[in-house]
């Protein structure tokens, strides 16, 4: 019998657009708590999701995706935090 291949989750980012594998992506969640990073993809709430390339974030910020997905204003400090986090990943 043949096996049966494994789904992957695919999810778009805010940034460039393109659908990615789930693991690639960073999640930003909007729940009760307010706006933050997920870094477990698992948090509750609506989540939005993001490439660990500069240039994604860069395009999300200019054309205020995230306040457009929570409707809401989103604080400079979840993107500062957000540009800090993706620029450590680049590295590795």
């Amino acid at each position: 019998m043949a096996e049966k291949e494994k789904h992957i989750p695919l999810r778009k980012c805010i940034g460039c657009q393109q659908m990615l594998p789930k693991k690639e992506l960073v999640r930003i969640v909007k729940n009760g708590d307010g706006i933050s990073i997920d870094p477990t993809g698992k948090a509750d709430g609506r989540g939005a999701y993001i490439c660990r390339g500069g240039d994604c974030l860069k395009t999300a910020v200019k054309s205020k995706r995230l306040e457009k997905v929570f409707r809401c204003q989103i604080p400079t400090g979840i993107y500062t935090e957000l540009g800090e986090l993706l620029s450590n990943m680049e590295v590795r």
